[in-house]
């Protein structure tokens, strides 16, 4: 079980490490004025989006794996509850990101810079409310 945990603990530094960046990414392309620049920009986005989405998964399928040894218990806990709302929402984070990507492969320009600096908050939020609510449990019964 504890290799288990570990792997759910790397994967999920792995997802957040790219989700962290990629609005960053964001950004400069927002802000940019050069096509060859915002070229450069969706290429590398588009690399990094494939490349953390698989953690995603792993990290996804780790926590459930070990989630199921104690099945019963987390789902009478309201902190795990809580820890699975902002999962669910950093997955559709995760998945609007590839949305922006598509767009600017199709040469919109979906939001302002100031826009993606906002975005770009989301997951930080989560990931304290994800450690605090998994460390602390908070309403654990």
């Amino acid at each position: 079980m504890l290799w288990i945990k570990a792997l759910h603990i790397i994967f999920v530094v792995c997802w957040f490490a790219g989700i962290f960046y990629l609005p960053r990414l964001f950004v400069y392309h927002a802000m940019s004025t050069e096509d060859n620049v915002r070229a450069q920009l969706l290429v590398m986005e588009q690399k990094l989006y494939r490349f953390i989405t698989p953690f995603s998964y792993l990290a996804i399928g780790f926590g459930v794996w070990l989630a199921s040894y104690n099945l019963d218990y987390y789902l009478a806990q309201p902190w795990f509850w809580a820890k699975l709302a902002f999962v669910a929402c950093l997955l559709a984070y995760h998945i609007q990101c590839g949305r922006y990507i598509r767009r600017f492969a199709s040469g919109e320009q979906p939001h302002s810079h100031s826009f993606y600096r906002w975005f770009n908050e989301a997951p930080v939020i989560a990931l304290f409310a994800i450690v605090i609510l998994v460390v602390i449990r908070p309403f654990n019964l």
